[in-house]
């Protein structure tokens, strides 16, 4: 009997990114025993995902939470990381890799097999005063990191290229409240994946946001602070013309070049990148492969992530020994999300000599679409604002499709063909199995669905880490949560046996809800009753989840019980960890006056409150107040409740706008107060906060509320399902408005739209991340009738509606809690 152990080759991989570490997944997918697998990593940090930088950037994200691969997927699969390590020679003869770490120790390793993921390193423009400090590039978390630092002490940024990375590091720069500039050569932005008109179509969109553009510049020189402008600190950029503007910080973002120094020391044949064959071994020699943005095939060097996966399956069956895979190259598209502005570009979308063109363009509500046709061939798309139907223009793109019978409909989109058409289904319902949804890594929606169904899959964390879809670029994040909905089940309630309300029941939020308005059920005891609770008085999590139902699916008719809600909304005020409370009175807008101030003033002294604090939302808070004291309190403050302790409207957050500010260009303040004063009796899911900026510098941080309006000068931005909690969420840009009283109805609209489906301790983004910006765009914007009906609803729901500091019987407060006596000691 042979007792002789089979020795494992040995793998060795030079790079940690994306496409380099694809390919060890997909290899251990189908040879997990074949090799003894060491990775050497310039960076000090295990594979990330690149393209997340830009919100890391811009502070939607953290570093940790890009991570595609921890430190324990490396151990757990018995591969050796050397990270922070950098590949300094190979020597092809022995098989010996040769790396230094930042203190120069020496780390060889022999290899069987190796793999060259290199990557690509970015281009520097060669001027005078490149090397001053606060000049950098934009290509990894090192560089992040300096900007973000940079952002913490200097005011003003340029950015030299106009293309997708500079926009996101100008965007994410302009956030951390720098004033940046961007330069671009070409004249429009992005004119690689744009036309002319969708590229200025974005540049006024991001200057409207604060972004300021100098188009057609060429830079000549980067001066500095010292030695007659050749040392020190970068402080401006002088152009051609010999004109300058100021830069404390100079982020270049002009191109990329394929990493193949550490190639051609090797003699490897290099021309545009490591030159490899349809099997992605390099062609000078057969034990060495080449993935990635390093590589170059058939004279192609790829920057997209999708055809880089690719690469990476090929690669991993040729070293799993299979032979079959061939990589024929890459028809790809361009799928992006610029700073929240939606574009989609594929194949030859500039047109040009025998192509015809099918244009529509409007400007003012942000969509503009090309389609390029030739001999009755869609050859090529650009679209900007709306590219729901980018994947399928790409599948019509790629297979050659005659498209002479649905010409006529062809610019309307998918749903909108009769042989496809969804019958009042969403895209996802209309999509085939067999359609791509995630470009970068090849999955398609019957992979999505059965991966949902067969490991009940419910949240879209659950369906990356389980398929790979939106986990790369994310922008086919919209239609994985389609997905999730239509698959799921309905309205996206996830199988409400998988997610129970409470232990009292085996129905989730979704059925409860559905069940209070199909049967107009009034109280909490016929809710119980009718979906036949375990438990017959319910519980502390159940039962203000169903008074909040009741309330707001039959407003005046349904009767509060406040005895259902929480401590803070029966006090009607915030208990603090000493037992006191703290009082918020209500200050529209954020605007106060003298008279208020002293009733404050008089009732902090005449009650020896001992803490009075400006809140984050332009208001007063008065901390330590006694229980038996918050009745007068109230009354001698003689100001509105500000539902600081509720699942309601606390606050909206106003600048002075135009009024006061030089800058600004709508009277934000007003608006504000009007907002306000029409919604400040809201009670809703969770908390709800508004703020209104008077111009597109956003001093009032409109940008992560719940709902943000941003003064331009046409009118109003409107955003939504902004968050600046525990994990910050940037809001969706929604829609343009023209007037003050669109902004009242299209806000009180998405408010009531949220009331009557969101969950309850549900705030908005997971409320839109649940149901899709789509759902709600096709409910308000295009549904004009249901958009009214659903203000005048909230309208009717709030009228009459008692502030609970001052209509004690008409609010149901039980003023017995205020009695001393009757308060514990």
């Amino acid at each position: 009997m042979d007792m002789r152990v089979k020795t494992k080759q040995k793998l060795v991989m030079i790079g940690n990114g994306m496409a380099g570490v694809r390919t060890l997944e997909e290899l251990l997918k189908i040879a997990p025993d074949l090799y003894d697998i060491t990775v050497f990593g310039a960076e000090p940090h295990p594979n990330y995902n690149r393209i997340l930088l830009s919100p890391v950037l811009a502070g939607e994200q953290t570093i940790d939470e890009i991570i595609l691969n921890s430190w324990d997927w490396y151990t757990d699969n018995g591969i050796t990381l050397h990270a922070g390590k950098k590949v300094v020679a190979v020597d092809r003869a022995r098989r010996l890799v040769r790396a230094l770490d930042a203190q120069d120790k020496v780390t060889e390793v022999h290899y069987d097999r190796l793999l060259m993921a290199t990557g690509s390193n970015p281009f520097i423009l060669p001027i005078p005063g490149k090397d001053l400090a606060g000049v950098i590039a934009y290509r990894d978390i090192a560089d992040t990191n300096a900007m973000i630092e940079a952002a913490t002490q200097y005011k003003n940024a340029v950015v030299i290229g106009g293309g997708l990375l500079g926009l996101e590091a100008a965007n994410g720069l302009m956030l951390r409240g720098m004033r940046v500039t961007v330069i671009h050569v070409m004249p429009t932005l992005m004119d690689r994946q744009l036309d002319s008109v969708a590229g200025k179509l974005l540049q006024k969109s991001l200057e409207e946001r604060g972004l300021r553009f100098v188009m057609g510049g060429q830079t000549q020189a980067l001066i500095g602070d010292q030695d007659g402008g050749l040392g020190g600190r970068v402080m401006a950029l002088q152009f051609k013309d010999g004109s300058e503007i100021p830069a404390d910080l100079v982020v270049m973002a002009v191109g990329i070049r394929p990493n193949t120094e550490l190639a051609e020391t090797m003699h490897l044949h290099v021309n545009r990148g490591i030159v490899v064959n349809d099997t992605l071994q390099t062609v000078t020699d057969a034990r060495i492969y080449s993935v990635g943005e390093c590589a170059a095939h058939r004279g192609i060097a790829y920057g997209l992530v999708a055809p880089l996966f690719e690469q990476a399956k090929v690669a991993a069956n040729h070293l799993a020994e299979f032979g079959i895979g061939r990589y024929m190259g890459s028809l790809t598209s361009t799928k992006l999300k610029v700073t929240g502005i939606d574009l989609f570009s594929a194949g030859e979308f500039m047109g040009g000599e025998g192509t015809e063109e099918i244009v529509m363009s409007d400007p003012f509500g942000g969509v503009y679409k090309k389609l390029v046709l030739k001999d009755d061939k869609l050859v090529g798309a650009c679209l900007y604002g709306d590219t729901v139907d980018g994947s399928w223009y790409f599948k019509l793109l790629r297979d050659g499709r005659s498209i002479s019978d649905i010409r006529d409909k062809l610019m309307f989109g998918e749903s909108n063909i009769g042989d496809v058409g969804h019958q009042g289904h969403n895209k996802a319902a209309a999509m085939l199995d067999a359609d791509e949804v995630c470009g970068c890594n090849g999955v398609t929606k019957g992979t999505i669905c059965k991966a949902i169904k067969e490991k009940g899959l419910f949240t879209l964390d659950e369906v990356r880490k389980h398929t790979k879809a939106s986990a790369s670029c994310g922008s086919c994040t919209g239609l994985v949560e389609q997905l999730l909905m239509f698959t799921a089940g309905g309205d996206y309630s996830a199988t409400p046996k998988m997610k129970a309300m409470c232990g009292c029941t085996e129905h989730g939020h979704q059925a409860v809800r559905e069940a209070i308005v199909a049967n107009k059920l009034l109280t909490i005891a016929s809710v119980f009753n009718f979906m036949e609770w375990k438990t017959p008085n319910g519980c502390a999590s159940c039962r203000p989840a169903v008074n909040y139902y009741l309330i707001s699916s039959w407003p005046k008719e349904a009767r509060d019980d406040p005895q259902s809600r929480l401590i803070n909304e029966r006090s009607h005020a915030n208990i603090q960890k000493d037992g006191t409370y703290s009082v918020i009175p209500r200050m529209w807008g954020g605007e106060t006056s003298a008279d208020e101030l002293r009733r404050i003033a008089d009732a902090v002294d005449k009650y020896k409150i001992p803490t009075v604090k400006v809140t984050g939302g332009q208001r007063i808070d008065l901390l330590g107040v006694k229980k038996e004291d918050l009745a007068n309190v109230w009354k001698d403050i003689g100001m509105p409740s500000g539902h600081a302790y509720a699942k309601a409207l606390r606050t909206v957050k106003t600048c002075v706008g135009s009024e006061w500010c030089r800058m600004g260009t709508q009277d934000s303040t007003q608006m504000g107060k009007d907002l306000e004063r029409a919604m400040w009796r809201m009670y809703a899911p969770h908390k709800v906060k508004f703020a209104v900026s008077g111009c597109p510098r956003n001093c009032a941080e409109a940008g992560i509320k719940d709902v943000g309006i941003i003064g331009v000068d046409s009118g109003w931005e409107m955003y939504i399902a902004g968050n600046g909690g525990i994990k910050t969420e940037v809001a969706h840009f929604f829609t343009k408005l023209k007037t003050a009283e669109e902004v009242l109805e299209y806000t009180g609209a998405f408010c009531e739209l949220y009331r009557q489906e969101g969950w309850y301790l549900e705030r908005t983004v997971h409320y839109v991340s649940r149901v899709g910006l789509d759902y709600v765009k096709k409910k308000i914007l295009d549904d004009h009738a249901n958009r009214k009906a659903l203000w005048e609803r909230l309208q009717f729901a709030l009228d009459g509606e008692p502030d609970p500091w001052f209509e004690f019987n008409k609010a149901e407060v039980d003023i017995r809690q205020f009695d001393k006596l009757a308060i514990p000691a």
